[in-house]
């Protein structure tokens, strides 16, 4: 029979995929001895088990009220019990962390009767009505669907009424008065009356977690966190120990290191006389953690104590959230805690140095995303001026954009392109949608553990919080700094989330300490500490030490080779020729297009010749000593005239006019309709292009090849690789490469030198990757253009499917990220696999390597190095991405 409930003392942090993160780690420091309050945990499976039937597995209940009659005896008061109520939790808990995202219900037993009783023996009547209320609050809207905005609006208007601020100065009748609001509410709401067996109350909220797991906000967070839909909810069932209690009470959430900075120190937030819930919420603004040393010192000094314990244990970051009941100090969870690109690196070099980890698992602890992040522009602090507004600095990174003041009105900007920034008093859940598609989080309430900086910093957007100076007012859609500056919607302001400050207008960026050091390798020099402009060094030479896969750059210019190479490009494996051949020099095209005889087409080709040579010397000047894989021509020739309906304009203008058309213009024209092609990137374009345009191969050969000697001559190293694109058949690369041998000959023997230049193939089309084998006879090189093998293989044309229904497509879970982004693994992968397969067994010594923009993705770059492939290539910018993430793959 299969087992669904496990008590916190049976389980450890190995259990995570039964027991979810929360409950596995509840578990952990039950058996570290930390006080953690006695419950149970209901596994995912039995969340898998309900989603599925859409019922109650058999035999759950039976396991819950098991284990339930064990804490109760353990506590010696029975659930709901009139006189002495023992009181439950009832939390979500995935096996990632997924804040906010599904349901918490606490205060699980009490009803008309126990609250009396709770009233009693607490001997504070306002903390049982407090209690009381949040729990119909809870259960109304998470089991019973009333909209949650319902029973805000009801404690908004007593608190008008009343004529107070917060909660906390509410009396007791006044809240015995909400409650019965509440309940009428429900009941006019559903028809149902809140339920008053506190059986009956548990059971439907370990159901209503489990729904929840399918709730919107929860799969949109899955969604942009990459996290399976399939792995389920586990559940918490825990006794409640109460923070609203009075003075001597409070909840709180602490980190045993900045999780923005990654600096040591004890950092967090408390709110006396509060339950855990407030301070997550941020509906009222805590005080920084150092303050409960006053408070409360000996609570303060066993947190710490406990905060090592952590740290210790886990080797990591610690993320806290811990109840003060009456001075008596409760764990209620623990787990690995959320992080900032910059905390990342920084903490990982300083628990390598402190021995806690190794220089391998500093490693694994950064990212290749997180390494992007931190290679982004920052504000240039000379151009601020005086701030609108200081916060709390949530999650670091400069963002610019207009202000809106709710989720719908950001997603429906940022949809048509606009650039937003989403104020609000604090945030909720329900505002995830608006925080996916903001590039920054603005709040006047919360600290660093509040909602917004959580999900902000595990997504890496800017934010900033708690800024108390500003007066938000979501109705009239405007804030009014403390100045008295009034920022209305579609205002544009630019938020500073390293500093936790706000500007108005438009502030200029200049590049990252991290993107400086990349350029000119400069170190960081910090004041304290690892700086993270070290710790990147640090993270990157370690990555470079261990990695298999070598990176190179895409790169078409002298320029880019050159940034490409202080990046720790080892080559070039995309050199595009046909950017070339633009600007001014897209009129020598024309003429290669419009020869009538073989004559002037020469003409134009001898007239392109100096010009690709000389780019070609520049690039393998840039890269001497390291491989250059240049491609031939590929776009179609279309591409480079004038477009049909500007030229038609053009000559019907004249003709309305009375004038003779302009002939070189009537010529063109005719080349375009002769050229036109229904789907030109599946026409006459890459080795087709070669082979059936005379010349066009020799001459782009030819400027390779003297491009090679020259260099030669000068005392360089020239890799130069030639790279035919498009290949489908292995006929096609034949011709193809007996002309390049030929002209490579004529050029080695008029300058007295060996030219040594492998001719291979890109692998961008689905016949290419089945007929491997074959294709392999003649090519000395493979690399995978997976952009082209992406859209052949789905068939997909990228520009067209992106704006169409890609975004319905992620909706409906149809993919789970976009297969131009990170490679599709299943087909396309499938295909990349039988290729290197085919090709090493008809060549073992067959260099593999891949040039679409996958090169440069994390996910990616892990899948190559599994594959088997000996380099990746990518955008100059992406290339210490790609190695660092080369040297994770490797660990792994």
């Amino acid at each position: 029979m299969v087992r669904y409930v496990y008590d916190f003392t049976e389980g450890g942090r190995d259990m995570a995929d039964l027991l979810g993160g929360k409950g596995s780690n509840l578990a952990e420091m039950t058996r570290l001895g930390l006080p953690v309050p006695p419950g149970f945990t209901v596994t995912s499976e039995a969340c898998r088990a309900f989603l599925e039937t859409g019922s109650e597995p058999a035999g759950l209940w039976e396991e819950v009220s098991a284990h339930l009659a064990g804490l109760e005896a353990s506590a010696g008061r029975s659930l709901g019990q009139p006189d002495d109520p023992l009181l439950l939790s009832v939390r979500s808990g995935a096996k990632f962390s997924m804040p906010g995202m599904m349901e918490t219900i606490l205060d699980i037993g009490l009803n008309d009767d126990s609250v009396l009783g709770l009233a009693k023996v607490s001997g504070n009547e306002r903390f049982a009505w407090d209690s009381y209320r949040r729990l119909v609050q809870m259960l109304g809207s998470t089991v019973m669907g009333v909209d949650s905005s319902r029973f805000e609006r009801s404690l908004a208007l007593l608190k008008d009424l009343r004529g107070v601020q917060d909660d906390v100065h509410l009396t007791a009748s006044d809240l015995a008065e909400l409650v019965e609001t509440y309940k009428n509410l429900i009941h006019l709401e559903t028809g149902d009356h809140f339920p008053q067996s506190p059986a009956e109350q548990l059971r439907r909220a370990i159901l209503a977690v489990f729904e929840s797991w399918n709730g919107e906000r929860a799969r949109l967070y899955r969604r942009r966190e990459h996290i399976a839909d399939d792995l389920g909810t586990a559940v918490n069932v825990q006794r409640m120990v109460f923070g609203n209690l009075g003075a001597d009470s409070g909840s709180g959430v602490a980190f045993t290191r900045d999780p923005a900075t990654g600096r040591s120190g004890l950092y967090g937030d408390y709110l006396p006389d509060a339950q855990g819930e407030d301070v997550v919420a941020g509906i009222r603004n805590t005080v920084p953690l150092a303050e409960l040393k006053r408070l409360d010192a000996r609570s303060y000094d066993g947190l710490r104590t406990h905060m090592r314990t952590l740290e210790r244990h886990y080797r990591d970051l610690c993320d806290i959230e811990f109840t003060i009941e009456r001075g008596t100090l409760w764990m209620l969870q623990t787990r690995v805690g959320k992080r900032t690109a910059e905390a990342a690196f920084v903490l990982a070099a300083e628990l390598a140095d402190e021995g806690l980890i190794t220089p391998d698992e500093a490693l694994a602890r950064v990212s290749g995303e997180g390494l992007a992040r931190l290679m982004f522009p920052r504000f240039d602090a000379s151009a601020t001026g005086t701030a609108l507004a200081h916060g709390v600095p949530a999650s670091p990174g400069a963002a610019v954009g207009t202000v809106v003041f709710d989720s719908a009105q950001a997603v429906r900007r940022a949809a048509a392109g606009e650039k937003v920034v989403l104020v609000r008093q604090e945030t909720t859940p329900d505002d995830l949608p608006g925080m996916i598609a903001a590039q920054a989080v603005l709040t006047s309430r919360g600290g660093k553990t509040s909602h917004a900086a959580v999900v902000a910093r595990g997504m890496g957007k800017v934010c900033v919080c708690g800024a108390e100076e500003l007066t938000v007012d979501t109705e009239a859609r405007r804030f009014t700094a403390a100045d008295g500056t009034v920022v209305e919607e579609g205002t544009v302001v630019s938020v500073d989330g390293s500093a936790g400050a706000v500007y108005a207008g438009s502030v200029p960026l200049v590049d990252s300490a991290v993107i400086r050091y990349l350029e000119d390798g400069r170190g960081g020099g910090g004041s304290q500490g690892v700086d993270v402009v070290d710790a990147v060094a640090r993270a990157l030479a370690r990555a470079d030490t261990v990695r298999r896969l070598e990176v190179r750059a895409n790169a078409d210019t002298p320029e880019d080779a050159v940034r490409a190479r202080r990046f720790g490009a080892q080559g070039i494996g995309l050199c595009r020729t046909e950017h070339m051949f633009l600007g001014d020099r897209r009129k020598l095209v024309e003429q290669m297009i419009l020869a009538g005889t073989d004559a002037e087409r020469d003409r134009a080709l001898a007239d392109l010749l100096p010009l690709q040579r000389r780019d070609f010397v520049g690039i393998l000047e840039a890269m001497d000593g390291l491989p250059v894989t240049i491609r031939l021509l590929d776009p179609p020739l279309h591409e480079f005239l004038p477009d049909h309906t500007e030229l038609a304009v053009r000559i019907a203008t004249a003709q309305a006019r009375g004038e003779e058309p302009d002939a070189h213009d009537v010529a063109l024209l005719g080349a375009v309709n002769r050229m036109h092609e229904e789907n030109p990137m599946l026409g006459l374009r890459g080795v087709r292009l070669g082979l059936v345009v005379p010349g066009l191969v020799a001459m782009q050969v030819r400027a390779i090849g003297e491009a090679v000697t020259e260099r030669l001559s000068a005392g360089g190293a020239p890799q130069a690789e030639i790279m035919v694109p498009l290949v489908g058949d292995v006929r096609e690369l034949r011709l193809v490469r007996a002309e390049v041998q030929r002209v490579l000959a004529e050029i080695s023997r008029a300058a007295g030198v060996v030219l040594d230049c492998p001719v291979g193939t890109m692998i961008e089309l689905p016949r290419a990757a089945l007929t491997a084998g074959r294709i392999a006879e003649e090519a000395e090189f493979f690399s995978f253009g997976t952009n082209d093998l992406t859209q052949t293989t789905w068939g997909f044309s990228r520009d067209d499917v992106e704006a169409e229904f890609f975004s319905a497509y992620l909706d409906k879970g149809v993919f789970s990220t976009s297969p131009f982004e990170a490679l599709d693994r299943e087909g396309v992968g499938r295909l990349v696999n039988i290729a290197v397969a085919e090709g090493r067994a008809t060549r073992p010594d067959l260099k593999i390597g891949v040039c679409g923009e996958h090169g440069g993705d994390p996910d990616s770059v892990h899948f190559f190095h599994t594959a088997g492939l000996d380099y990746v290539s990518c955008s100059p910018f992406r290339v210490p991405v790609a190695r660092l993430e080369a040297g994770r793959a490797a660990l792994e």
